[in-house]
């Protein structure tokens, strides 16, 4: 049962937020959100049309001259606020993730702590220094370097992490002087858009600097990218439609920061604690139902330590409860919807045919999806290659080191991993041979911090975000030059 506090955000955002205004959408049909649980009806939305997208992006347009024109002092007053409102409304909008996504109590606090912490960043991020002065080669010139706002960002959001990963963009793109359109994921339009604008505007952000359209590719097609207002597209999702972002991007002559799906190796050799891998492993690979980007898809287990490792991992994979997100017991809620549950039984249909062996072979009932686990794969397998959005571990032998570092390269995707290991150094070697944007020496596949540059390799990605890098994506270089006294011209 929803609580009466977070069962308003359905009925009260379900809306278009557009040049500082709540409205229905103008589209010709309605994205209906459904709990991925028990399949109650949340939120009926009208889509967004291409006009409104249009209107979107002009609001903010007009609004971010004056806002890049405040201080960053003023800016930072909107993000504290902004804090102190999701601090003073956590537990709603945790039972709000939980009936959307079907997250758990773990979950929900997982991606609200995260939420807070790169909150915390934009406040700096207001005030970080914009500019710096560099030498000249020529008498008496001044060359100034300034870090100015590249204008308007259009952020697209996934269903996954919705109201982090819509924040994690939308809200340095505005601390550093942007305006934002935001699109989230039709399946979480209220956790990944209308709730973020109701809490940017309750802290008091002002009109059209922040625009959420909830719509769909059948309703505007390429609008949203094609725009000639944004000049930075901020896309979260699968590398397919990742792919399709970048060529129009490209065409648009738009920079793309595109934070793409993985296929991510825990690797395990032969003097890991096993007992700490097995819980690393567990938890990178079963965390929100496996539907991580980060997630580790597979893991790779020296044949030394392989028995005992597979034996205690198979032992709490079974342990690991499934079903109500809302019982504080429950490890395993649904996937996010049908589609997604028939694609993960498909996935696992594809590789017993292919002669794999499920260690652990739970049930599917609607969208609740139980652990597997899946050994023997040959290693010709398409499964080995791709990125399993579920609950689907694949246990993968090696022979030492090199074969390891072998295995965990062979996939198109490079986003992140791990190694466990008892010599530090050991590990970091390991590491440095993988081709992959972030790797964990013992500790999970699962990690994102405010300040440590995120982002993939291969079809994972392009760009990075956090930190230097978020400054980097949402900001452009302008040089001004002084010159003091009187520049000599050759005629």
């Amino acid at each position: 049962m929803t609580s009466q506090s977070s069962q308003s955000y359905f009925t009260e955002l379900d809306r278009q937020y557009i040049d500082g205004s709540w409205r229905p959408g103008r589209g010709s049909w309605d994205i209906i959100d459904f709990n991925p649980y028990n399949g109650d009806k949340l939120a009926s939305i009208t889509v967004a049309s291409v006009e409104e997208i249009d209107e979107a992006y002009r609001a903010a347009e007009r609004a971010q001259k004056d806002w890049a024109k405040s201080t960053g002092y003023a800016r930072r007053v909107v993000f504290e606020r902004a804090l102190h409102l999701i601090e003073e409304r956590e537990a709603d909008i945790a039972e709000a993730i939980i009936d959307e996504l079907g997250g758990t109590r773990v979950k929900a606090g997982f991606e609200l702590h995260l939420a807070k912490e790169f909150l915390r960043e934009s406040i700096q991020l207001a005030l970080a220094p914009q500019g710096q002065v560099i030498p000249s080669p020529v008498d008496g010139k001044e060359n100034r370097v300034y870090r100015v706002p590249v204008g308007v960002v259009g952020v697209i959001s996934p269903f996954n992490f919705p109201f982090l990963l819509s924040l994690k963009s939308v809200a340095p793109a505005l601390a550093l002087g942007n305006g934002v359109v935001l699109k989230p994921h039709q399946n979480t339009p209220i956790c990944g858009g209308s709730l973020v604008a109701k809490i940017f505007e309750d802290a008091g952000l002002p009109p059209g600097l922040l625009n959420v359209v909830i719509t769909d590719i059948a309703e505007i097609g390429d609008a949203l990218l094609t725009h000639p207002v944004p000049k930075v597209i901020s896309f979260t999702g699968s590398d397919k439609v990742g792919q399709h972002v970048a060529t129009v991007c490209a065409t648009q002559f738009k920079y793309a920061v595109l934070e793409l799906g993985g296929n991510s190796a825990l690797t395990v050799l032969d003097d890991a604690d096993i007992d700490y891998a097995v819980d690393a492993a567990v938890f990178s690979r079963f965390v929100h139902q496996g539907q991580v980007c980060m997630a580790a898809n597979r893991i790779l287990v020296d044949r030394k330590v392989e028995k005992e490792f597979t034996e205690k991992f198979v032992a709490k994979v079974r342990g690991l409860k499934s079903g109500d997100p809302r019982d504080p017991e429950t490890v395993i809620g649904p996937v996010i919807n049908s589609t997604q549950a028939d694609a993960i039984s498909g996935v696992v249909e594809q590789a017993l045919a292919e002669g794999a062996t499920a260690l652990v072979r739970g049930s599917v009932d609607g969208n609740l999806v139980e652990p597997v686990v899946l050994t023997g794969l040959p290693a010709d397998s398409p499964v080995l290659r791709q990125e399993i959005f579920g609950p689907v571990a694949l246990l993968i032998p090696f022979d030492g080191d090199e074969e390891a570092v072998r295995i965990a390269n062979d996939t198109p995707y490079g986003l992140s991993g791990a190694v466990h290991t008892a010599d530090v150094e050991r590990g970091v070697a390991f590491a440095q041979q993988i081709d992959t944007g972030m790797i964990h020496v013992n500790d999970g596949t699962v990690h994102d911090e405010p300040l440590v540059a995120f982002g993939g390799e291969k079809r994972s990605g392009i760009g990075r975000l956090n930190g230097d890098a978020t400054v980097e994506a949402f900001t452009t270089q302008k040089w001004i030059s002084v010159q003091h006294g009187r520049s000599q011209f050759p005629f």
